[in-house]
């Protein structure tokens, strides 16, 4: 008898263990939430701090849908390739609502990220990214296009319209690491990709790190960008196109020495003839911290009769400086140069092109067209227009920057901001003056590649 009784307290035992345990399981299925879409979107909801949110597959932000994610919330995606990639697509007609805080930012990362170092500071290409999708204006012929990375027979990929105040929603203080999943074909999604995003959304406050592809590209619109961190991304930190004419300021731009392209590529319309509105953003006081001097990267570049105005910025360690194209036969961003929309002035270089004012504005000829008078002019230009070589007094090792400087050449010879709300006061050249607003919220403080 007491042999059975020990057999039961035995069988008693095991069964309360079991039982403990799928408990303390069925308390982690509570606080962990897979969002899937099978067409309906995520729907009107809040995503709160106190849930594990995990993405599988491209889930939407329907037309009409409003998503809120509270401040400190953590957004992890399933890693998957081609159709099977996971992102967050707001599409045209939806919101994002996404306010984070300096002290409870909001992360989108890697589902194998635990935020303590199970994923590298350059592993990249885990998840796919974000896409915010909406109804401003763009250079297409019809007006409208299809977002790269969506299949084309997804009609929630569509974006452009007539309504450059469009309001898509809030990004703020909001992290995006490790995405660029590979679509096939080389076909990677950009850590942050707007598309036709109106000046009614609120974007700053923004770190992308570690993407497989562009840190953050931008196809149209009109949607203005403050307080911007890029780094470690595998392609171009920023990348425009489609007759983006957003204003920007305050961005940090940061490349690995091992991979990258060029700091910032402003490329015009599909159709080069009569592609309306022309790209021509307004951007002031950038720092931007290039491969090194191995490598054939340019600082900027200037395509498809593109224009732009970047102003007050520092950018330091690129081989190559600015490229500009040039045709005599077709709309060319020199064309756009010499009427005045494609203007880089007042700015700082050190150790880009050997500090050497000649050719640092290169003239890209589209038909091996000589192209000697049009390079005098731009060798003229580099000091016409205010721009330096000027060491900025940054500290570096091989593997963190600080890009706070007291040197006097950063708080002198700048230019007068656009008179715009948009605009922040900032007497100084680049995006720092000893304040360090790329704060602990970011990993790319986190991890020492700034301090």
């Amino acid at each position: 008898m007491a042999k059975f009784q020990h057999i039961a307290l035995i069988v008693l035992s095991l069964l309360f263990v079991f039982s403990g345990c799928r408990k303390s399981e069925f308390v982690l299925e509570e606080n962990e939430k897979v969002i899937n879409d099978n067409g309906l979107g995520t729907g009107t909801t809040t995503w709160t701090k106190d849930k594990e949110y995990i993405i599988e597959g491209k889930v939407y932000v329907n037309d009409g849908q409003v998503l809120t994610i509270e401040a400190g919330t953590v957004i992890r995606a399933r890693q998957g390739l081609g159709t099977s990639a996971s992102a967050l697509i707001v599409a045209r007609g939806g919101k994002i609502i996404a306010e984070g805080t300096a002290v409870e930012p909001i992360i989108f990362t890697a589902e194998s990220d635990d935020l303590e170092g199970s994923v590298g500071i350059n592993d990249r290409g885990l998840w796919g990214g974000l896409i915010i999708l909406g109804n401003a204006s763009i250079n297409t012929p019809t007006g409208e296009a299809h977002i790269e990375g969506i299949q084309p027979s997804e009609p929630r990929g569509i974006y452009g319209g007539n309504n450059d105040e469009d309001n898509s929603g809030v990004l703020r203080y909001v992290s995006i690491r490790h995405g660029g999943t590979d679509l096939g074909q080389g076909n990677e999604i950009n850590g942050l990709t707007l598309g036709g995003v109106g000046s009614g959304t609120t974007i700053n406050n923004i770190e992308v790190i570690a993407n497989a592809d562009d840190g953050i590209e931008v196809f149209g619109g009109t949607v203005n960008l403050k307080n911007i961190v890029v780094a470690n991304c595998g392609d171009d930190a920023m990348d425009i196109d489609l007759g983006y004419r957003g204003k920007g300021q305050f961005w940090c731009l940061i490349q690995n020495s091992n991979y990258g392209d060029k700091l910032i590529e402003i490329d015009g319309g599909e159709e080069i003839k009569t592609a309306r509105p022309y790209t021509a953003p307004s951007i002031y006081n950038v720092t931007g911290v290039g491969r090194g001097s191995v490598y054939s990267n340019k600082i900027i570049s200037f395509n498809d009769n593109a224009g732009s105005v970047i102003a007050n910025s520092v950018f330091i360690n690129q081989k190559e400086g600015v490229e500009i194209e040039y045709s005599s036969v077709r709309n060319n961003s020199f064309t756009q140069w010499k009427d005045g929309n494609l203007q880089v002035k007042n700015n700082i270089f050190y150790n880009v092109n050997g500090n050497q004012v000649e050719n640092f504005f290169s003239i890209y000829p589209l038909n091996n067209e000589d192209v000697t008078d049009e390079q005098l002019l731009m060798d003229s230009y580099f000091e016409e227009a205010g721009n330096r070589f000027v060491n900025p007094g940054f500290e570096q090792d091989e593997t963190s920057i600080t890009l706070i400087s007291d040197n006097p050449e950063l708080f002198t010879n700048f230019a007068p901001l656009p008179e715009h709300d948009f605009f922040e006061t900032a007497n100084y050249i680049g995006a720092f003056d000893d304040y360090n607003w790329v704060g602990e919220w970011t990993l790319t403080a986190q991890s020492g590649i700034l301090y």
